[in-house]
């Protein structure tokens, strides 16, 4: 038992364990902020645009009883295809996908200036063994041709 305890404590304190906690964290967050974004400041001008829809309350209401609101209707307990909830999840996911989108290429092009930062600007003469820079084509120690 006390060495399965040793091995959880190494498992849970590896740093992509607390990598991924951390990332589960300011994922759940960042979910709450682009719903927050789709709903309180995308979707009412696109519903102002389209003639003061208020896409949250567009349904269908299956009952066959009129009600002034989903809310209204999902009280009543009132069966419903709720599409305009539909539609702003959908934005909400295109909002997502585009910023991890951009997060990706941004962490991309971090990465391909390291890997050049990284790179190394010289290499050895395959007949002499001496350093030489990257780009020559005939080592200055013994003059041999390079590939």
């Amino acid at each position: 038992m006390k060495n399965f305890i040793k091995e959880f404590k190494e498992f849970s304190v590896k740093g992509n364990m607390i990598d991924l906690a951390v990332g589960i964290i300011i994922g759940s967050v960042f979910g709450k902020v682009v719903s927050s974004l789709v709903s309180d400041v995308i979707m009412p001008p696109i519903g102002l645009l389209l003639g003061k829809v208020d896409f949250s309350n567009l349904y269908i209401n299956l009952s066959g009883r009129s009600y002034p609101s989903l809310a209204e209707a999902q009280k009543a307990g009132a069966a419903t295809i709720n599409y305009g909830l539909f539609i702003n999840t959908i934005i909400g996911f295109v909002v997502t996908a585009f910023a991890v989108f951009l997060i990706i290429k941004m962490m991309n092009r971090w990465r391909a200036k390291k890997a050049v930062a990284d790179a190394p600007v010289t290499k050895s003469c395959e007949y002499c063994t001496s350093k030489i820079p990257m780009g020559a084509r005939r080592c200055p120690q013994c003059t041999a041709d390079l590939v």
